[in-house]
Formats: structure tokens, C-alpha cells, sequence
């Protein structure tokens, strides 16, 4: 009994072990290119009810120092906005993910390159499942990346949902 454990301690690292070195080298793919690394950014949020997220993936991505801040419109009427560090984006809503279901996609594209920066238009589209018809919200993702001459990073996601009163232009995909 006691070699039957060891061997399946054995066999589990390994799995383990083979998983860790294809899960690497995907986080080194995604940030080689900058299509690579928007596929991976919304890949690492998103996922069907249940699904726990890659959030090892999502961290990946992010400068150190990197931030998140979504914007919102107040009760009162007047603009708002929080900002987070990664970690606290992932302890604000991997629960909520997991238990709704939260799919978001690429709608639409605009970058603007100058030398080692980037900055990203990307409108967004959240679904609760990817089989969802319609999404049940669209925004904007204000996205700033920095390319370290090896590599892209993350440095600032800043974000709009869109509203009646605040529609997405006809140049980044609104109607």
C-alpha cells in the first residue's frame, strides 16, 4: 500500500509538473506579440459558471505596479472610479465569475504605437456564457502596454461601460 502512494505521488508531480511546463510556456506566448496578449487577457477573465479563471495567467500579464481602474456614473450623477492592483481586481470578482458565468470578448480594435508604448481602444462585449446570443453589457477598455524589448505588459487597464448616456462611438464598433 505505502508503494502504491508513493507511486501515485509520483505520477501526480509529474502531471503536475508536464501541466506547469505547458502552462509556462503559454504565458511566454502570450507575451510576445500584442494580439497574443489581448487573446490572453480576455481568456484569463472569462470562463463558463463553475469555472474557476486562470488567474496565474491574468498576473502574467501585469507590470509590476500595474493597475485596474473601472469607471462608473454615481447615484448622485457625478462620474466615479476605483482603482485596484491586480490582486485586489482578482479578490473583487473571481467569486462573482465563478458563480455568474462571465465570458467577455474583443468587439473592436484601435492602437496607437509610439516606440516602446502602446496604447489600446479595445471595446469589450460581457456575456454570462460564450453561447449567449447577445452580450449583457459593452464598454470600452482604455489599455496601456509597454514592450521591456523581451516582452508586452499590462501597465493600465482603465474602463467604461457603455449607457444611454454614454454610447460607444461608431469608430470603436458602437452602432
Amino acid at each position: 500500500m505505502k508503494k502504491l502512494n508513493i507511486l501515485l505521488l509520483i505520477i501526480l508531480f509529474g502531471v503536475q509538473h508536464l501541466n506547469a511546463q505547458v502552462s509556462e510556456a503559454q504565458r511566454e506566448k502570450d507575451v510576445q506579440s500584442i494580439d497574443n496578449l489581448m487573446e490572453a487577457l480576455y481568456a484569463s477573465i472569462s470562463g463558463e459558471k463553475g469555472e474557476p479563471r486562470d488567474w496565474d495567467r491574468f498576473r502574467n500579464l501585469m507590470l509590476p505596479g500595474s493597475r485596474l481602474i473601472p469607471t462608473a456614473s454615481g447615484k448622485d450623477g457625478k462620474n466615479t472610479y476605483q482603482i485596484m492592483t491586480p490582486e485586489e481586481f482578482v479578490q473583487n470578482t473571481d467569486r462573482y465569475f465563478v458563480e455568474n458565468g462571465f465570458y467577455e470578448y474583443e468587439i473592436n480594435r484601435e492602437e496607437q504605437h509610439y516606440g516602446r508604448i502602446v496604447h489600446v481602444m479595445s471595446t469589450y462585449g460581457s456575456k454570462r456564457s460564450e453561447s449567449d446570443a447577445e452580450p449583457f453589457n459593452k464598454g470600452i477598455n482604455s489599455i496601456q502596454l509597454f514592450n521591456d524589448g523581451e516582452r508586452w505588459w499590462v501597465v493600465t487597464i482603465y474602463w467604461a461601460h457603455e449607457s444611454d448616456d454614454n454610447p460607444i462611438p461608431e469608430r470603436y464598433g458602437g452602432n
